[in-house]
């Protein structure tokens, strides 16, 4: 088995395999709008869900990129759901654009109002959360230096969701065909969905 410190991160591979190792990870898909009107949408692999009660998301910046920046200024933002379907659009989003273009015009994607917040969401989208920033810091290492990331995190204060994704009441992971970042330039998409009841007894015999 290979193995290597990360200090020195010699691990002889063409490319650093951590992220590959880690995944799939969720893309959060945020979009924001500046004070001067401005609207900025680019997606961020290291995101997700870290409470329920309060509801909480957290996105990461490598480096204090537009997201990041005017979600500070203005205190919210919109993570919007990635999925298959908009994948070619998503990567679109990505490019590194002036701060002031749109990425919704780049990518041919829509603005839809949102309710309590200023920012838009994708209106292609089959779901969007609005979040109000409570915390941001850069994450520190063992030695106690700060991160470059800027970690952002959000209350969600109001949910959207396409009646078209449900099944039952309940979000079909099928129809939703969430994006997901993997390693290096590859992604996975959600389509095969399959049930495991937890364990109820402490040696978890009835499983």
């Amino acid at each position: 088995m290979l193995f290597y410190t990360t200090d020195r991160n010699e691990h002889g591979l063409p490319h650093d395999p951590f992220k590959a190792i880690v995944s799939p990870r969720p893309i959060g898909w945020i979009s924001t709008r500046a004070k001067d009107g401005s609207v900025n949408l680019a997606p961020y692999s290291f995101f997700n869900a870290i409470s329920d009660s309060p509801k909480l998301v957290m996105f990461s910046s490598a480096g204090m990129k537009d997201s990041a920046s005017i979600a500070l200024e203005t205190g919210e933002f919109v993570a919007n759901l990635a999925t298959g379907d908009l994948a070619r659009q998503l990567n679109r989003t990505s490019a590194q654009a002036p701060r002031g273009i749109s990425e919704f015009a780049l990518a041919g994607l829509t603005e839809a109002p949102c309710r309590l917040v200023a920012a838009p969401r994708v209106a292609e989208s089959p779901a969007a959360l609005e979040c109000r920033v409570t915390q941001s810091f850069h994450p520190k290492g063992v030695d106690g230096a700060p991160s470059p990331y800027v970690m952002v995190i959000g209350e969600v204060v109001a949910i959207h969701i396409d009646e078209a994704i449900l099944t039952d009441g309940m979000i079909d992971m099928s129809l939703a065909r969430p994006l997901s970042r993997l390693g290096y330039l590859d992604y996975a998409v959600t389509d095969a969905v399959f049930q495991m009841p937890r364990p109820r007894m402490p040696d978890a015999s009835d499983v």
